[in-house]
């Protein structure tokens, strides 16, 4: 009997200690807190893995004694996690190795496939990315007309549970193209309607009615169904991918009549032409990535960088992506596309927010991540340079939740194995 007090009086003595950890203090880095807003010599503080003390340091008196440690970080840049949506990353591990991908499913809607059960928390890729800044994806089904639904995940964690920081926060489907280009990048041929667009769209019509339907009723079971309950009553997002400006118009006008409560179209190439539509609708737009081709070859050649600060200026919310051809391991470049916006117009501190806070809150995360603010979870880095300069960038540390993750991977190991080769 007295061991087992004895053994409750240290569990408990070991327990309060934990809890009574003083915080850890960065002290004189540039912060970018990814609200739009700077401050140039930062005061934060971290306890228990949430940010505490947000504050600009040339204002305070600081007592060290308050604090466990005191990182000095004069010159430096401390930025929030950078926040890739809409990626295969954690699923899809090498191109050429087909039994690597692990993102699309037979069929044509597929509602209940989810991506968090095929999350490999152990992705050699996923290493790579984060020693660029990015520390949570969302990771995203592809193919079909309904993908499946996606999961917002740390890139860090012993398993897709512990990794796990949104799940299911959304169905993703894939709207028809009304017109399709034919040729290649090199040689563009013309513009081609689809014949079968209107039949793709009555089949979404019909899916989507029966599964309103279905929301209404509680005696029925359908797997199928059951994964697309969610959506009418606010508690998952419908993700339309589209690109076209009629096909968006399309996709809203039915999102409408199905009483849909969160909309967010992917993509939106031509987003430009229906700006008054998506601001009537507050629609809030994942783009497609900003090191990319214009759209056709009448295009100006500078489309796609000025996309975004013409975007903003109209008042649309948006976040960037990097989807399409080596989207998981390029996913490291996000944040020079953004970089790419600034040299292109667009505000700094937007930019950055763009990437951070914006993506945060069209993922239904950010009253816990997606900038520096007190009370939410402590997960940032911090870049010897600035973060959006691939000439500049070094991220020297970062955390999840306030704890220190690894930055290594196999391409440092590798190249410090070759370097005096």
């Amino acid at each position: 009997m007295k061991n087992r007090i004895l053994k409750l009086a240290f569990a408990l003595l070991i327990t309060i200690s934990a809890g009574a950890q003083k915080p850890t203090l960065f002290l004189g880095a540039k912060a970018h807190l990814g609200n739009g807003t700077v401050i140039e010599n930062s005061a934060i503080s971290i306890q228990n893995g949430k940010f505490q003390l947000i504050a600009d340091a040339s204002v305070i008196r600081i007592d060290p004694s308050a604090f466990d440690t005191i990182y000095r970080l004069n010159g430096m840049h401390m930025y929030p996690s950078f926040i890739v949506p809409n990626t295969t990353l954690g699923i899809t591990e090498i191109d050429a190795v087909r039994a690597s991908h692990d993102y699309s499913e037979t069929g044509g809607f597929n509602p209940n496939i989810r991506t968090l059960i095929a999350y490999n928390s152990d992705s050699k890729v996923a290493k790579t990315v984060r020693t660029n800044g990015v520390l949570i994806a969302q990771v995203t089904p592809r193919g079909g007309r309904i993908s499946g639904q996606s999961s917002v995940m740390h890139l860090d964690g012993w398993n897709w549970e512990d990794a796990a920081l949104r799940i299911d926060d959304g169905i993703h489907l894939n709207w028809p193209a009304s017109y399709y280009n034919t040729g290649w990048w090199a040689e563009p041929g013309e513009s081609k309607q689809n014949k079968e667009y209107q039949n793709r769209v009555n089949e979404i019509e019909t899916f989507l009615t029966k599964a309103s339907a279905y929301a209404k009723s509680s005696n029925l079971m359908d797997l199928k169904m059951e994964s697309m309950r969610n959506l009418f009553d606010g508690g998952k997002t419908l993700y339309i991918h589209a690109d076209n400006a009629n096909d968006m118009r399309d996709a809203i006008e039915l999102s409408n009549k199905l009483h849909l409560k969160k909309l967010v179209i992917v993509g939106a190439e031509e987003a430009l032409k229906i700006t008054d539509l998506l601001l009537e609708n507050s629609i809030s737009l994942i783009l497609n990535r900003v090191h990319r081709l214009p759209k056709s070859q009448d295009s100006p050649v500078d489309e796609p960088f000025t996309q975004v600060k013409k975007l903003h200026d109209a008042g649309v919310h948006f976040c960037l992506s990097y989807e399409g051809e080596m989207e998981a391991m390029g996913s490291r470049n996000l944040s020079f596309t953004a970089g790419t916006t600034v040299a292109f117009g667009m505000d700094y501190e937007q930019a950055v927010k763009s990437i951070t806070l914006n993506t945060a809150e069209i993922l239904g995360v950010a009253d816990e991540v997606g900038s520096i603010e007190k009370g939410k979870n402590a997960t940032f880095f911090i870049s010897d340079g600035d973060a959006l300069d691939m000439r500049t960038n070094d991220v020297t540390k970062a955390y999840i939740n306030g704890v220190a993750i690894d930055l290594n991977n196999h391409q440092k190991e590798l190249f410090e194995k070759y370097k005096n080769r």
